[in-house]
């Protein structure tokens, strides 16, 4: 059953446009066929159009609908995983390579913005915060070997002193300050998207439910009202892929995260939230993250759960994730409350690659997924023109499957996971 209206959140209460796109009816064809109205679908579609191929985009509910209108906003540098990980997964230049194109993703981001005049509150800045001692010179280390071995001239180890003018936030050890990164209004951002690939001739079709594909001369993908047959086809389901592509369900794990909005701050507390209005996120493996509305409201996110049930009350579960880090706001009204679904992976890089020489895909995006999921749909134009070397340094990437395959793994990622929120809490 599609779902006609985006969830509630503070993110739908202030969308700058509201876009209606008819469901896919009979048969159609195009040069590409994308499936998922997210940051992925819709940015493949607009770099194939811009390369001048005809894309037709299935969304089952609205665009944006999904994680990439409900997500934290943050749009950060590198890869999910760092850097001293991806040299020890990868190698050192194939790691480089990795980081080049993390912050090529950030310019992507950024350049789409402005070619396509969205407006999403685009700020600068992300502070990284230190939740146990013991890190602190891991931070240190961190800034040091960005400088050094990438020459990232944008990152600097904020220490506690100077972090208590930055932030009022408690628990903290030091910092790390990255002003190369960015954050947004990610429905804004999704719809702005939406707009460009509908402007540029992309067919959108919301309410367009897949529910099978099958490759022969053509690929053929069925919904339950229509069928669109394509040279090429690509999957940009992300976490809500489910059973449509058993090839690779296995290797993400869709997990629910959530998110609250406040009421508007006075601009003397905002400031004192978050001084220099960047976002901020914190060490914990179920990680805090968190930024400012541009009417100071605080937008944050907390707390993850494993099943499709979401809390009764998402406000009130979120605000005590808050009220660690803010106890000043004890008395502070909660707005907003939402959550969403997003896929992560074992290694936390996304899962990108080629099924056949006419299925590519893209998911698993573990958190990262404003500047990451965008850049795939780049990478994705890119591979379907005939230029895959930058999408298989990404494919190059070892993807495993979950333990157990979709199957099993959902009982051994709620142990892990909890294995991991124990050890957040008792430090």
């Amino acid at each position: 059953m599609q779902n006609t209206a985006h969830v509630e959140s503070w993110y739908a209460a202030t969308a700058n446009q509201q876009l209606e796109f008819p469901p896919l009816l009979g048969e159609a064809s195009a040069d590409v066929c994308i499936i998922g109205g997210g940051y992925t679908g819709l940015s493949t579609a607009i770099h194939l159009r811009k390369a001048g191929y005809s894309v037709i985009l299935l969304e089952a509910n609205k665009v944006g609908w999904g994680a990439s209108g409900r997500n934290g906003g943050h749009v950060g540098t590198g890869q999910r995983a760092d850097q001293e990980t991806l040299e020890k997964m990868v190698g050192l230049d194939h790691a480089r390579a990795l980081w080049d194109l993390g912050l090529e993703a950030v310019d992507t981001v950024c350049g789409l913005i402005d070619e396509y005049r969205i407006d999403c509150e685009l700020k600068t800045g992300n502070l990284h915060v230190a939740s146990k001692a013991r890190e602190q010179s891991g931070f240190i280390a961190e800034a040091e070997h960005l400088q050094k071995v990438y020459n990232y001239g944008q990152i600097r180890y904020v220490d506690p002193t100077e972090l208590a003018e930055m932030t009022s936030g408690q628990g903290f050890h030091g910092g790390v300050l990255d002003e190369g990164a960015r954050h947004l209004h990610p429905l804004n951002y999704a719809l702005g998207l939406a707009r460009a690939a509908s402007d540029l001739g992309t067919q959108l079709h919301e309410g367009s439910r897949v529910l099978s594909y099958t490759e022969g001369q053509q690929v053929t993908v069925k919904t339950d009202r229509g069928t669109v047959k394509s040279r090429y086809l690509v999957l940009g389901c992300n976490g809500y892929l489910e059973k449509l592509e058993p090839r690779t369900a296995g290797r993400i794990m869709p997990i629910n995260n959530y998110m609250l909005a406040t009421e508007p701050l006075p601009e003397e507390t905002a400031r004192r939230l978050i001084r220099d209005d960047t976002s901020m996120s914190d060490s914990l493996f179920v990680i805090d993250y968190w930024k400012l509305s541009a009417d100071n409201r605080l937008l944050f996110g907390g707390g993850e759960s494993y099943t499709r049930r979401f809390p009764a009350d998402i406000g009130s579960f979120v605000r005590k994730y808050m009220l660690r880090i803010y106890p000043e706001l004890a008395n502070t009204r909660i707005d907003y409350g939402w959550g969403g679904t997003l896929a992560i992976t074992l290694n936390r890089m996304p899962d990108v690659g080629r099924l056949s020489s006419s299925v590519f895909y893209a998911h698993g995006y573990s958190g990262h997924g404003v500047p990451t999921a965008t850049f795939a749909g780049k990478l994705l134009a890119e591979v379907i023109s005939g230029s895959a070397e930058r999408f298989d340094i990404m494919a190059r990437v070892p993807s495993k499957t979950f333990p157990g395959g979709t199957l099993l793994r959902f009982p051994g990622l709620v142990a892990g996971m909890l294995f991991y929120s124990l050890r957040d809490r008792l430090g």
